[in-house]
C-alpha cells in the first residue's frame, strides 16, 4: 500500500477528512511565516545578470518639464540603461479606467510630487538608487491645486461624479420638526504593507515574459505590461504565490513597478527586478481617499431621522484611478444600517496635485459610513439622548428597507447583533459607572460606544464578479489547485483549498496550493471587495463537481451499480455495497480513460447597477457586525487608550473560524489606526512629510485593546448560496474602529457635561482631541454665560 493510501485508508478509519469547511484551521503558510521560510519575490534565488532599477522623481507637484538632462545618471557606475517616456514601445499608460490619464513615466508635464520622469537599471540596487539623485531637471512651475479649497474653486474633477436619490430631500428638509447641518473632515490613510511593491520581470523567447509580483490583480498586470511592450496578452504571465500584505494598495498600484520591470528586461535581454524604498513607496503610490462631507439632516424629537442631503468631497488626486467606484462605494454605505426615507447623497470626486489615492479595505464604504454615524451621532446630542437609542430608533426595519441606491434589505440582521452585543458586554450598566467615574475625575475622563456595521458585497463593477479555477487530481490521489485569487495574508489559499478538500472528501494536505498564474487561469478578477473566497471557492468547487460528475459515471458504469448508490465519504468512495478508498477510484479511472482535470467558473448571481439611474442591485448581500469600545483619554494632553473592545460580527457559516477572527481583530486595529494614529500630511509645495514609520504611526502592539472580546455570530448561515452558506470577511471588520472614534467622542463630551456634540474630525490624534476639548470648553462656557 502507497504511503497515499495508506494516509487515505486512515482518513477513511476515522470518518471524517483533515481540514474540511466550516473547521478552524491555521493559515496554510503561517509556519512558514514565523519562521521567516516563505519565500516572497524578493527572497527568491535572483538570475544571473539581474539589473536592478530605481525610479527618478518629480520634485515639483505641477510643473512642465523645461530640461531633463540624464546624462549623469547614464555615465554613473553600475548603470547598464536609461528609460524615459520617449523608450515605451507600447502605450505609455498604466491607468485602469478607460480614460488613459497616467502615464507609465511622464511626458512634458508632471502633476504631483513623486511622478516618476525615468528609471535607471543597474547593476546593484545601491548604484541605481544613487546614479538616480543625479539627474538634472529644470521646472516651469504651474498652479497647483492642493486643498479642497483650491479643488473646488477650479472645477476640476478626475471622474464623474454620482448622485443617489429617493423621495423630496428638499420639502422633508424642510417640513422635519428639527434640523441641524454641519461638516466633517475625514483623513485618509497609507497603506503600509509590510512587503513594498516590487516585480521581478524575465525576458522570454520572442515577445515573451514573465512577471512574478506583488499584486492583488494578475491580470491587470498582464494587461498593462502588454500594452506597454505593443505586445499580445498572450506573450505575458504574471505570476503570484503570496503578498506581505497589500489592502487594497496592491489593486492598481503595482502596474508602474510591473511595466518598467519588464520594459528593462525586453529591452537588454535581462532580468529586471524594482524595489522601492518605503520613502519612495510612500511617495509614489496613492492611499486611502480622505474627505470632506458636508451633511444636512431633518428629524423629529424622538430621534427618527426624516431626511438627508450629504455631499462627499474627495481629494482624488491627479489621475481618476478607482476614484469613481471608491466614491460610489462611499455613498452607497453612507446608510450604514439606516434607513433615510427622504434621501440624496452626492460624490465630488476634486482633482488634486497629489498622488492618485486608489483602492483601500473598505474602498470607500467607511468613509461612507462615518459620514452616516456623524449625523446619528449629532442627532442624540441635539436630544440629550444616548447616541445607541438614536441608532436602534433608525435601523431597517420591515417597510423600511429600501436603500437609497433602491436595493431592498433582505437580509437584515443588524437588529439582533447588536441587542446580543449589547447585552453581552454589559454596555448600559458600564456606560452608567463610566458617568459616575467623570463626575470624580477631572483630569482622566471615559467614553463608550457602540456602532453597527452593514457592509455590501460584490464588485460594483458587475463584470468582476466573476472568477475561474483549475483543479487536476493525480494518479495517486493528490490534488493540485490554482484559482485566480491572490493571497495577501489573509488565507484564501487555505480557504479555497478546505472547499476542495470537501468536495472530494480528502485530507486538506492532499491538495496542493499553487500560485496565482494568468498560464493557468486567465482573465482574473482582482482580489478586492472581500468577494476572493465567495467567487474563487466556487469556482473550484464548480471544477471539483465536474471532475466528481465524471469519476461518478465512470464508477456506476464500471461497477455496475446506480448513480445514485455513489456516495464520495472521508477517503472513500461508496459504490454500491462496496467501499473503494478514494486513491484507488482515481487509480481505476485513469486506467479507464477518465479527464481527471478540469477548469471552474462562477459569475456572482442576481446584481445589476445602473449608475446613472442610480438604481439596481449592486450587492449580492450584506455582512453585519457590530463593537462596543471603551477608552479613556488624558484631558491634559489628549492622550488615549483603549480600554476594551467587544465584537460580534457576522460571517455567515464560517468557512475557516480561526481565519475569520484573525480577520476580524486584524481589521478592527487597522481601521482604529486610520481613525486615530495615521496623519497624512503634505506640505505647501505638495510634497508627502509623513513617508515614513518616523513620522507615520501605524497601531503598534500596545495601541490594541487591553481587554478584547471577539464572537461570531452563531447560527447564521447566508440565505444567499455562497460557498457553503459563507460570508465574506476581509473589509466589514474594519468599520468596527469606527466604534473607537465615537468612544473618543463620548470621552471627550464629557469636558461639556454631554451637553454639546464634539465634532470630532479624523485621525483623533492627541493634538486633535486637546484642541477638540480646548474648544468644547469655550463653547461650553459661552453657552453658560448665555444662560446667566
Amino acid at each position: 500500500m502507497s504511503g497515499q493510501t495508506a494516509e487515505t485508508a486512515e482518513t477513511a478509519k476515522a470518518g471524517r477528512i483533515r481540514g474540511g469547511v466550516h473547521t478552524p484551521q491555521r493559515h496554510d503558510s503561517g509556519h512558514k511565516h514565523v519562521a521567516g521560510a516563505a519565500a516572497y519575490v524578493d527572497d527568491l534565488p535572483e538570475p544571473q545578470g539581474l539589473l536592478h532599477l530605481c525610479l527618478g522623481l518629480s520634485t515639483a507637484a505641477h510643473a512642465r518639464l523645461h530640461r531633463v538632462n540624464l546624462e549623469a545618471v547614464a555615465a554613473a557606475e553600475g548603470v547598464e540603461l536609461v528609460l524615459t517616456a520617449a523608450d515605451v514601445p507600447g502605450v505609455n499608460d498604466i491607468s485602469p479606467t478607460h480614460r488613459h490619464d497616467e502615464p507609465i513615466l511622464a511626458e512634458g508635464t508632471v502633476h504631483y510630487a513623486g511622478q516618476p520622469i525615468f528609471v535607471v537599471a543597474a547593476r546593484t540596487r545601491d548604484a541605481a538608487r544613487r546614479a538616480a539623485r543625479l539627474a538634472e531637471i529644470d521646472y516651469d512651475p504651474l498652479p497647483a491645486v492642493l486643498s479642497y479649497e483650491d479643488a473646488k474653486a477650479s472645477g476640476a474633477l478626475v471622474t464623474e461624479p454620482m448622485t443617489l436619490k429617493r423621495g423630496d430631500v428638499e420639502a422633508a428638509l424642510a417640513k422635519a420638526p428639527r434640523r441641524l447641518s454641519g461638516q466633517m473632515a475625514l483623513g485618509g490613510q497609507e497603506h503600509f504593507y509590510l512587503e513594498s511593491q516590487i516585480a521581478l520581470a524575465i525576458p522570454g523567447e520572442d515577445d515573451e515574459v514573465t512577471v512574478i509580483c506583488s499584486t492583488q490583480h494578475p491580470t491587470e498586470i498582464q494587461t498593462m505590461v502588454a500594452g506597454a511592450l505593443g505586445v499580445p496578452a498572450n506573450a505575458v504571465t504574471t505570476q503570484v504565490r503570496r503578498m506581505g500584505g497589500a489592502f487594497g494598495g496592491k489593486e492598481t498600484q503595482g502596474n508602474l513597478f510591473a511595466v518598467v520591470a519588464a520594459l528593462v528586461a525586453k529591452k537588454t535581454g535581462r532580468a529586471a527586478k524594482i524595489r522601492p524604498d518605503r520613502d519612495d513607496d510612500m511617495v509614489i503610490t496613492g492611499k486611502r481617499h480622505d474627505f470632506l462631507i458636508d451633511y444636512d439632516v431633518g428629524f423629529d424629537d424622538d430621534g427618527r431621522i426624516r431626511a438627508v442631503d450629504m455631499t462627499y468631497a474627495a481629494r482624488c488626486g491627479w489621475s481618476a484611478d478607482l476614484s469613481g467606484p471608491v466614491t460610489d462605494r462611499t455613498l452607497f454605505h453612507a446608510d450604514n444600517c439606516y434607513y433615510f426615507p427622504d434621501v440624496r447623497l452626492a460624490s465630488l470626486p476634486l482633482k488634486t496635485n497629489t498622488c492618485s489615492h486608489t483602492a483601500f479595505r473598505g474602498f470607500g464604504g467607511p468613509q461612507g459610513m462615518i459620514g452616516g454615524e456623524r449625523i446619528i451621532e449629532e442627532i442624540a446630542y441635539a436630544l440629550g439622548k444616548d447616541p445607541l437609542d438614536i441608532r436602534k430608533a433608525n435601523l431597517y426595519g420591515p417597510g423600511r428597507d429600501i436603500t437609497p441606491y433602491h436595493q431592498q434589505v433582505e437580509d437584515n440582521i443588524a437588529p439582533q447583533v447588536i441587542e446580543k452585543l449589547e447585552k453581552d458586554c454589559d454596555y448600559q450598566q458600564r456606560r452608567g459607572e463610566i458617568r459616575a467615574f467623570n463626575k470624580t475625575s477631572p483630569v482622566l475622563k471615559r467614553g463608550i460606544a457602540l456602532t453597527p456595521v452593514k457592509f455590501g458585497i460584490s464588485f460594483t463593477l458587475t463584470a468582476y464578479n466573476q472568477a475561474g479555477a483549475l483543479v487536476h487530481i493525480y494518479r495517486d490521489g493528490s490534488v493540485h489547485l490554482n484559482h485566480g485569487g491572490t493571497e495577501m495574508g489573509q488565507g484564501l489559499y487555505t480557504k479555497v483549498a478546505q472547499v476542495v478538500a470537501e468536495a472530494f472528501q480528502v485530507d486538506i494536505d492532499k491538495v496542493k496550493i499553487t500560485a496565482t498564474s494568468t498560464g493557468k487561469v486567465p482573465n482574473t478578477s482582482a482580489t478586492a471587495a472581500s468577494s476572493g473566497s465567495d467567487i474563487n471557492g466556487m469556482a473550484a468547487l464548480a471544477a471539483c463537481t465536474a471532475i466528481k460528475a465524471r469519476l461518478v459515471d465512470f464508477a456506476a458504469e464500471h461497477w455496475e451499480v446506480p448513480k445514485e448508490q455513489i456516495e464520495f465519504l472521508p477517503g472513500r468512495v461508496r459504490v454500491g455495497n462496496q467501499e473503494i478508498l478514494f486513491p484507488e477510484l482515481i487509480e481505476a479511472a485513469y486506467m479507464g480513460r477518465v479527464s481527471l482535470s478540469s477548469t471552474g467558473f462562477y459569475k456572482t448571481p442576481k446584481i445589476h447597477w445602473d449608475r446613472k439611474a442610480g438604481r439596481g442591485r449592486p450587492f449580492y448581500y450584506y455582512s453585519y457586525g457590530a463593537a462596543a469600545t471603551e477608552v479613556i483619554v488624558d484631558t491634559l494632553t489628549g492622550e488615549y487608550r483603549i480600554l476594551r473592545t467587544d465584537i460580534l460580527h457576522d460571517v455567515g457559516a464560517s468557512l475557516n473560524p480561526a481565519l475569520d477572527i484573525g480577520q476580524i481583530e486584524g481589521g478592527f486595529v487597522q481601521g482604529a489606526g486610520w481613525l486615530t494614529t495615521e496623519e497624512l500630511w503634505w506640505d505647501d509645495k505638495g510634497r508627502l512629510r509623513t513617508h515614513a514609520p518616523s513620522t507615520y504611526k501605524i497601531p503598534a502592539c500596545g495601541d490594541r485593546p487591553r481587554i478584547f472580546n471577539v464572537a461570531l455570530v452563531e447560527d447564521s448561515p447566508n440565505r444567499e448560496e455562497t460557498i457553503f452558506r459563507s460570508k465574506a470577511v476581509g473589509e466589514p471588520p474594519l468599520m468596527l474602529a469606527i466604534s473607537v472614534l465615537h468612544a473618543l467622542s463620548d470621552a471627550v463630551a464629557s469636558v461639556a457635561d454631554h451637553r454639546l456634540c464634539p465634532r470630532l474630525d479624523a485621525p483623533a490624534t492627541p493634538e486633535r482631541i486637546l484642541m477638540t476639548i480646548e474648544r468644547l470648553r469655550e463653547e461650553a462656557a459661552a453657552l453658560e454665560g448665555r444662560r446667566a
